[in-house]
């Protein structure tokens, strides 16, 4: 075991075999999946990652109480289709009855798994008592897991973090995860860092190797600096885990999946032209507009500013993309900065 705050350095051999793994009766293909991304992770994106090898994917998280309000907001979170599965549907929230109420209308809505959130350690959830701030509160997210089994008709799956804050013991993601299992649910995700640490610092793999060699016979997905492909083949060796969430290093870059293949075939990682980037470019943004409407090129601005990292001169694009306000001046961006090219590597 490799000593906590230590850089981890694995070579990765020439080739690594990519195992599919199983979420109750669900195969899932490929080993990395695509993690629920708040304003990120909506069909559009989720199409073309899965087009590019995401065998599995969540969708942003959803307030329960949302979930039972029929509304735009609705509409939009639910959004899927038939090339869209399998597909978790991800719930946040505290109140056990709620949240298998919630997780009834998944299940109703076509969902393929339910995916609850006990990790969220943005400001809004832990003012409300909701997502990371329940990792304080083990005997709540007992009651919770135990109402969600016990209501839905397919999968139920969790998503936590290593602890609450920094300081503290693991004993209550142990607690948790062993009731966990225990109740029914079918996999485990683990962000191996504190609720309070949010992404900053190095996170602790030795933990999810840990983790893993405790639910040898669960499943275990890891989550944490999986900021590139090569990142991504690291931690599956290093923590023998049966699947690795893709979050912030997807962000822009839906040839993630199809880049850890090559990775773990002993290959460079594909590149895509800038032609080739303009056309995802493109269909991405016609989605987002069939999504959302006349806020789609609002929302595809962030968008755009994650897929600048891939271009040859990415401070300038993300510029370019921060100035966007609707659809001429979006296409105006591809038109004058997306000529045919071959990318250099980006992800070092």
């Amino acid at each position: 075991m490799i000593p906590h705050g230590r850089i981890i350095v694995i070579l990765i051999p020439v080739k690594f075999e990519l195992k599919p793994f199983r979420i109750g009766h669900i195969v899932v293909k490929h080993p990395v999946v695509l993690a629920p991304l708040a304003g990120y992770s909506d069909l559009p994106f989720r199409l073309l990652c899965r087009r590019f090898g995401a065998a599995y994917c969540t969708t942003e998280m959803m307030l329960d109480r949302m979930v039972l309000v029929c509304g735009k907001l609705h509409h939009r979170m639910m959004a899927m289709t038939g090339d869209d599965h399998p597909l978790a549907g991800q719930l946040i929230g505290n109140d056990p009855a709620e949240m298998a109420r919630a997780a009834e209308e998944l299940c109703r809505h076509g969902f393929d798994v339910i995916d609850l959130n006990f990790a969220c350690p943005v400001h809004k959830a832990l003012s409300r008592r909701r997502g990371g701030h329940l990792m304080g509160s083990p005997k709540i997210v007992n009651q919770i897991v135990d109402a969600v089994v016990a209501a839905a008709d397919r999968p139920v799956t969790i998503k936590v973090r290593q602890k609450l804050k920094s300081a503290d013991a693991d004993d209550s993601f142990w607690e948790i995860a062993e009731h966990a299992f225990g109740a029914g649910a079918a996999a485990i995700t683990v962000h191996a860092r504190s609720v309070e640490a949010k992404y900053s610092g190095q996170a602790d793999w030795d933990f999810l190797a840990a983790v893993k060699q405790r639910f040898a016979d669960r499943t275990v997905i890891g989550s944490g600096d999986v900021t590139c492909p090569k990142k991504a083949v690291e931690l599956l060796m290093h923590a023998k885990l049966d699947g690795v969430a893709a979050a912030r290093g997807a962000l822009g870059n839906p040839w993630f999946f199809r880049q850890v293949c090559d990775v773990a075939g002993g290959d460079a990682p594909y590149h895509p032209s800038l032609a080739e980037q303009k056309a995802i470019l493109l269909e991405h943004f016609q989605g987002a507009c069939d999504l959302y409407g006349s806020q789609g090129p609002k929302i595809m601005r962030k968008v755009g500013i994650r897929y600048a990292r891939l271009h040859p001169t990415p401070t300038k694009i993300r510029m370019a993309f921060v100035e966007v306000k609707n659809a001429a001046q979006w296409h105006d961006v591809l038109e004058r900065h997306y000529d045919d090219g071959v990318l250099q590597a980006s992800c070092t």
